[in-house]
């Protein structure tokens, strides 16, 4: 029954705001099963509870790094990129993605000692439109800040608008997945 289902969320997302709201008092938004879209009865259910069931599903699982490195005190996705699909797994195109956009900004913005990259995907949202997109940079002594942010943010913001090119790019052997 849909429209229990419905309610049930309903009744889960305000449980979760009212608990929230007891240990915080920031704003909080919370978002449940957001691949459900009401107004056309479309709901986002496995009977295993993953992703598998959906399309979802990839030939290996975590371990191997896009850029051949396992790198246990920096930050890393712990998502491998081989075997998923090229055109919708958001952990294969993220991942190949930051990759991509720390490499360009490293190369193309001054006064870089080291950058990462951060992309956090929502379910049932565009993969052009992730939920987070950060930079995280250290500078070099005496860079300017400012510059480097509207670079970097120019950077991020290109390839985000044109995330096609990274299957573009996968499909045509130019990228490594480990």
């Amino acid at each position: 029954d849909q429209d229990h289902y419905f309610s049930i969320k309903e009744e889960l997302t305000n449980k979760i705001c009212g608990l929230a709201g007891e240990y915080t008092d920031r704003e909080v938004e919370v978002f449940v099963n957001t691949g459900d879209d009401e107004k056309t009865g479309c709901v986002y259910l496995t009977v295993t509870g993953t992703s598998a069931e959906m399309g979802d599903d990839g030939s290996v699982g975590r371990g191997n790094r896009c850029n051949g490195l396992i790198t246990p005190n920096r930050p890393m996705s712990m998502e491998a990129t081989s075997g998923k699909n090229p055109i919708n797994h958001v952990g294969k195109l993220y991942n190949l993605l930051s990759n991509q956009i720390a490499k360009d900004i490293a190369k193309n913005v001054s006064g870089i000692e080291d950058v990462y990259i951060r992309i956090l995907s929502q379910i049932g949202y565009p993969i052009d439109e992730p939920l987070i997109a950060s930079a995280q940079v250290i500078p070099q002594d005496g860079a300017n800040m400012k510059v480097i942010e509207s670079e970097s943010e120019a950077i991020i913001d290109k390839w985000l608008g044109d995330i096609t090119k990274i299957t573009e790019m996968i499909t045509r052997g130019e990228l490594d997945t480990f």
